[in-house]
């Protein structure tokens, strides 16, 4: 019987998520999500990466800014397993960044902060993926 793959691995596996593969290696964050987990993400794809401005986005991936790229990273990843069941539960969660994101209903659907989740339960051997269509930032680094 073959393991399930990793958050990395599901991410790396889908073109979709290209971008955020490729922040994930900029911010040395790929060895941390590949670890044992678990971890909730909630993973935004390339489309959700393109609302960002591209000159903020390419700042972003310069070594200089790692620490940054680092905190907007972390702000969607919450520690533990949560699928969407409980997280339509839940209000709030604390991120490994630091900071909480809301978590709310909005025409049946759930919302983080400002983005859809638009695909959930994704389940990894670390953890679950849910996909949202909005990169959402911390208010710390907004």
């Amino acid at each position: 019987m073959k393991e399930k793959p990793t958050i990395v691995d599901i991410a790396a596996g889908d073109d979709s998520f290209s971008t955020l593969v490729t922040a994930l290696n900029a911010a040395d964050l790929v060895s941390v999500l590949d670890g044992t987990g678990p971890f909730t993400v909630f993973a935004p794809t390339n489309e959700a990466f393109s609302k960002i401005p591209a000159d903020t986005l390419a700042n972003l991936l310069k070594p200089e800014n790692k620490a940054q790229l680092q905190a907007v990273l972390t702000y969607h990843v919450v520690s533990g397993n949560i699928d969407a069941a409980t997280a339509m539960t839940l209000t709030e969660a604390k991120t490994v960044q630091g900071e909480v994101i809301n978590i709310s209903m909005n025409d049946n659907k759930v919302m983080i902060n400002n983005a859809s989740v638009i695909a959930a339960d994704i389940g990894a051997r670390n953890g679950v993926i849910h996909v949202i269509d909005t990169v959402i930032l911390p208010p710390s680094v907004m």
